[in-house]
C-alpha cells in the first residue's frame, strides 16, 4: 500500500506530499509490466525446456543405434533358426544371438554351436525375398535377427585334425578314437545313421546337428566340393544365447564333458585307418 507524508520547506511550509510506491505497482499504485514480462519468460524458458528434452531423446537413440551397429559388427549378431536340425537344443523360430569373437580372436571347441555361411551350396536355392529398407536397417544395426536363408547352425564335432568315425561296436561317434556319449541329441535319435570315417583338414570343421535324423550336416555334403567340411572362415561366430520367446530365454552350452576324453589328433591318418 502506498504511504504518504508531508515534509516541511526551510521556511517552515508544508512541502506538497510525496509517495512512495511498493514495488509491482505504477504511478498512483498502477501494476507494472513485470508480470507480462515474467509470462513471456515462463513460455521461453518451457519452449528450451522441451527442446532441450528433444535434444536428450535424439543423442540417446543416436547413441543407442551406434552402440548396437558396433555391438552388431564386432561382437553378437542375431540370428532366426527357420528348422529343426538342432532340436531340442535349439527350436524352429527361435531368435539367437551368435558371439563372433568365435573363432577370432578366441578359439573354437568341440561342442560348440556355431553359425555359417553356405558358401558350399548345402541348401537349395533360394527364391529372392523381398525385404523393406526398415527391415534391412534393422538387421545392419543387429535390431532384428537374419532370417534370410543363406546361414546354417550346427554342432562342431571334430576340429582341424580330428579323425572322426561312426560308428563303434556301441554305435558311438569316435572323435580320435575317444566314444562320444551325446546328452544333447534329440530325444530317440542315434547318434549316426549314415557311416563316415574322415579326418578334417587344416582351416575345416566337421559338423552335424543335434536332430540327426532330420540333419543334412556334413554327412550329406560329402559329395560337395568341400566334402561336408564347413571352412572356418565361414563361421560367423558361436551361438551363445536364446534370445526369444521369452520362455527358452536361455544361455547354450557346448558340453565340454562330452569331450573331455578326446585326445589331441596325431599324425595325419588316411580315413579308413585305425
Amino acid at each position: 500500500m502506498a504511504r504518504s507524508f508531508r515534509r516541511k520547506s526551510p521556511t517552515g511550509a508544508e512541502a506538497p506530499a510525496a509517495h512512495a510506491f511498493e514495488p509491482g505497482t505504477g504511478a498512483g499504485g498502477a501494476p507494472a509490466d513485470d508480470a507480462s514480462r515474467d509470462s513471456s519468460r515462463g513460455r521461453k524458458d518451457a519452449d528450451r525446456g522441451f527442446g532441450a528434452w528433444l535434444k536428450e531423446i535424439a543423442t540417446i537413440v543416436v547413441i543407442a543405434l551406434v552402440l548396437s551397429f558396433l555391438i552388431k559388427t564386432f561382437l553378437f549378431r542375431a540370428f532366426f533358426i527357420p528348422s529343426g536340425s538342432m532340436e531340442e537344443t535349439l527350436e524352429i523360430d527361435d531368435r539367437i544371438f551368435v558371439n563372433q569373437l568365435v573363432p577370432q580372436p578366441f578359439d573354437l571347441q568341440r561342442g560348440d554351436i556355431v553359425v555359417f555361411r553356405d558358401t558350399e551350396g548345402w541348401l537349395p536355392p533360394q527364391e529372392e525375398a523381398s525385404v523393406s529398407w526398415l527391415k534391412e536397417a534393422l538387421i545392419f544395426m543387429g535390431l532384428a535377427p537374419d532370417e534370410s536363408q543363406q546361414h546354417l547352425v550346427k554342432r562342431v564335432i571334430g576340429l582341424p585334425g580330428d579323425h572322426v568315425i561312426c560308428c563303434d561296436a556301441q554305435g558311438r561317434i569316435t572323435v580320435n578314437g575317444e566314444p562320444l556319449d551325446e546328452p544333447y541329441l534329440f530325444p530317440g535319435a542315434t547318434p549316426s545313421d549314415l557311416p563316415f570315417d574322415v579326418v578334417v583338414p587344416d582351416g575345416k570343421v566337421w559338423v552335424m546337428g543335434d536332430h540327426r535324423n532330420a540333419s543334412a550336416d556334413s554327412r550329406a555334403n560329402r559329395d560337395k566340393p568341400g566334402e561336408g567340411f564347413v571352412t572356418i572362415d565361414d563361421i560367423e561366430g558361436k551361438a551363445a544365447v536364446i534370445a526369444w520367446p521369452l520362455n527358452r530365454i536361455g544361455f547354450l552350452g557346448n558340453h565340454p564333458d562330452v569331450f573331455d576324453g578326446v585326445p589331441e589328433p596325431g599324425p595325419a591318418a588316411a580315413p579308413g585307418g585305425s
